[in-house]
Formats: structure tokens, sequence, C-alpha cells
């Protein structure tokens, strides 16, 4: 596949071409959750579905957690690269690298410690309480080398390589897919072999994430000098990133957190509607990837051709990338309407009760004609995260968590377990537009995050 410059060939194709390995390698990430629920449902039972399903949105307020200050690095790596920079280019990995390895040790402890208090607080139903606390203690050991692997990501990208996460998730995907059923088949370890699985797979490919990363900074030429100057650390590219990170991060997390209060919404309603909102959850997960991955590509793209002066080629690429996500909806909507159903019972074993299966159907055959909104969304906030101009961005994300937390509390009690998944295409639509309102401002274009 020849490799797009995101600063010279056309717009659509450079976007397109970047994002098509993030989009397969977001994909096979999504495999480590698919798995862990596939395998759980069908060799151990709806209860340790539900468990799973229980822990994965506590996981992922910590990964979120990791995305956001990968966002900072990566705005300022990119930037730095479009500008020529390629000294300080080195300097901002670096101070991003042992930056955000310190915050994930500390949040693997604080998560270690305080995961069974969270998951008593969100009402989690007390036939399945052990098993997700016992999930996500071994979730919060390896927590340092998931959230490690997600930065070391985003500083790929920033760096306009996408080919190499993909490679490293295809090769952990097999991995975390060999492990769940060794642990689970052979070793009848249940949900804690499958939370094991995990750790061991993202954890391999995080150290040799890393590894590859050191390699390819050292291919850069003509930096040594600078860095030597600066040293390997900048406390003031670390301050650049925190106000880029932490809007970020509170944003991610947030809506994180948001969305383990919809799910206690859901967990009231007992453990097979739980297991069905699980399965279908997982299989929106799948579908957001094209969506998220053409923003994470609009965010590079305008990152890397702000530091090179030239917002027009932005907007040109901007409108491009609608196209891009109006394709994948459509592919969505087709492949959504055809297999809902054997798409489901993919996750729930025969015995299960109709319950979870109907959950999950209808959640399904809901959502499948509303993905377009948040590749709308996705792509402009890609242009807002790209220019560092993150405040809009932040509002807006959290009006969308709020009328999500909104709707799921207020309405449940009328409309049932229906009112937390129509809740969803309200949030991104208004998202969306608050979004676009101020990119037609043109005000992300002025914003500079740094100095040259």
């Amino acid at each position: 596949m020849k490799k797009y410059n995101m600063l010279k060939d056309a717009p659509g194709k450079s976007l397109f071409f970047f994002a098509l390995p993030m989009i397969l390698g977001n994909l096979f990430q999504q495999f480590y959750n698919m798995a862990d629920s596939m395998i759980v449902g069908q060799c151990v039972g709806e209860d340790a579905l539900a468990a799973v399903g229980a822990s994965y949105s506590l996981t992922t307020v910590f990964i979120m957690i990791a995305i956001g200050g990968g966002i900072g690095a990566s705005v300022i790596t990119s930037q730095y690269l479009g500008a020529g920079e390629y000294g300080r280019m080195k300097v901002s990995v670096y101070t991003a690298l042992m930056s955000f390895a310190a915050v994930s040790v500390a949040l693997g402890i604080f998560g270690f410690a305080m995961c069974r208090q969270i998951l008593e607080a969100l009402n989690t139903p007390g036939n399945i309480l052990e098993d997700a606390v016992l999930y996500l203690r071994i979730y919060f050991v390896g927590l340092p080398f998931l959230f490690m692997y997600n930065v070391l990501s985003a500083v790929f990208n920033a760096l306009g390589n996408s080919r190499t996460p993909l490679y490293l998730l295809l090769f952990s995907s097999v991995l975390n897919i060999f492990l769940d059923l060794l642990m689970v088949l052979a070793f009848r370890m249940g949900v804690a072999g499958v939370a094991v699985a995990t750790v061991a797979a993202q954890g391999l490919s995080a150290v040799i994430s890393f590894l590859l990363l050191m390699k390819s900074l050292g291919g850069y030429q003509n930096m040594a000098e600078e860095v030597q100057d600066m040293g390997i650390y900048s406390g003031a590219m670390l301050g650049s990133m925190v106000k880029i990170a932490i809007p970020s991060m509170l944003q991610q997390s947030i809506v994180s957190i948001g969305m383990l209060l919809v799910q206690s919404v859901v967990n009231g309603f007992g453990s097979s509607v739980l297991a069905g909102y699980t399965s279908g959850m997982r299989i929106e997960s799948i579908c957001i990837v094209p969506m998220i991955a053409s923003g994470n590509a609009m965010s590079t793209f305008t990152a890397q051709n702000l530091g090179a002066g030239d917002p027009e080629r932005v907007k040109k690429g901007y409108k491009a990338a609608y196209g891009i996500v109006l394709g994948f909806g459509v592919l969505i909507l087709l492949v959504l309407s055809l297999f809902h159903g054997q798409i489901i019972s993919a996750f729930i074993e025969d015995g299960s009760s109709a319950e979870a299966f109907a959950t999950g159907d209808t959640y399904l055959r809901f959502i499948r004609f509303f993905f377009v909104f948040i590749g709308m969304k996705a792509i402009t906030d890609g242009v807002l995260k790209g220019a560092g101009d993150v405040g809009v961005f932040t509002l807006a994300n959290l009006i969308n968590l709020g009328i999500r937390v909104f709707v799921s509390f207020r309405f449940a009690g009328i409309w049932g377990v229906e009112a937390v998944w129509y809740a969803v295409p309200m949030g991104w639509t208004v998202n969306y537009v608050i979004s676009f309102l101020w990119f037609l401002t043109g005000r992300w274009s002025r914003k500079r995050v740094i100095q040259v």
C-alpha cells in the first residue's frame, strides 16, 4: 500500500489511506473485548458475560484517560513534525512517555484498591459482583501496559505511521484469542482467564511498540545537537501537552463515567438485560471504529497542516472526510439490517434467556440508522483536536454526555431500557451541531500550541 503524505497528496486519499490501518487496528483491538465476551458467554454462561460487561464500562474510563493523554502528546508531536522541527518533536515524545507512565501506575493502584466500592455504587447485580471484582483486579495489575500502549499508538499516528499499531494489534489479537481459549477451556479459569489473556497479550504489544518507537525516532537526522541542548524531558512541552491533554482526558473520562451511570440504569433491569445490552454495546463499539479512526486521521491531518501553515488544506480535507464517513455509515446500515440476529447470537449461548437476546437485537435494529452522526461528530471534533482548540470540543462532548445521562435516568421508568439507546443519537447529533458551528467561526485555524 502506498504511503500518502498528509502535507502534499490529495486530501481525501491521504485521509482514507491513513485512516485505513487505524480502522483495521482498532477493529482488532475490539476483538479483545469481543473474544472475552463471546468465549465467556458461550463457554461459561450468561452471568459471566454480564460480569465482564459490568467490568468493561469501568475499564473504559481508564483507557479513555490514556486516549485523552495521547491526544495531548499527538497534537504537539504532529505540529512539530509538520513544521520540520524534528529535534523538538523527539523531545516531545520522550516527555509524553515518561509523564504518562507515571500517571498509569498511579491509576492502576487506585483502580485495584477501589474497584469493589465502585461496582457496588453502580448497583452491580449481586450474582455477578465477585466475578466482576476479580476481572477488574487482574486488569488493573496490567493497566500500565494497557495504558501506555494507547499512548504509544497515538505517538505513532502523530508521526504519520498508522501501520505499526495495526501490525501489533494483529499480533496481539491473535495471541489474545489463543490465550482466552487456553485459559477458559483448558485451565477452566473462567472470568479470571479472559482478564489474564487480555493483560498478557496487550502488555506484550506495549513492550514491542516501545522498542519499535525508539528505533523509529533514531531515523530522524540532524537533531542530535538540539536534543542534547534540550535534554530528553521538557517541562515547557509538558505544559503545552497538559493544556490540550487535561480537557481531553476530562472529556474522555467523564464521558466514560457517564456511561457507567447509564449502565447503572441498565443494571437495575437485571443480569439478563445487562447481558443483552453488553452484547449490543460490543457490536456498537465495532461499528464506530471507522468513524473514530476517520476523526483521528482528521486530527493528525489538521495538526500537520497547521504546523506547516496551511489551514486551507485542512478545510479541503474536512470536506473530503464527509464522503468517507457517509460511505461507512451506509455499509454499517446494510450489514446490521441483514445480520443483526446472527451477530447477537454469537454472543449469547443457546440456554440464555429470550430477554437477553431480545435486548441486544432490539438495540442493534434501532442504532443501525445513526452511525453516520457519530462520524460527522468525529471528523469535526478531529479538526478542533488537531488544532489544539479543545475548549468547545470538550463542552460539546460533555453536553452529549449530559443528554445521554439525563434521558436514561429520566425516561427509563417510562420507556423501559429502550430509553438508554434512544438517548445515544440525541447526544451524538447535538455534539456535532455545536462542534460544527464552532468550526464555521474559523478560530481553530488561528490557534498556536507550539513555538517554532
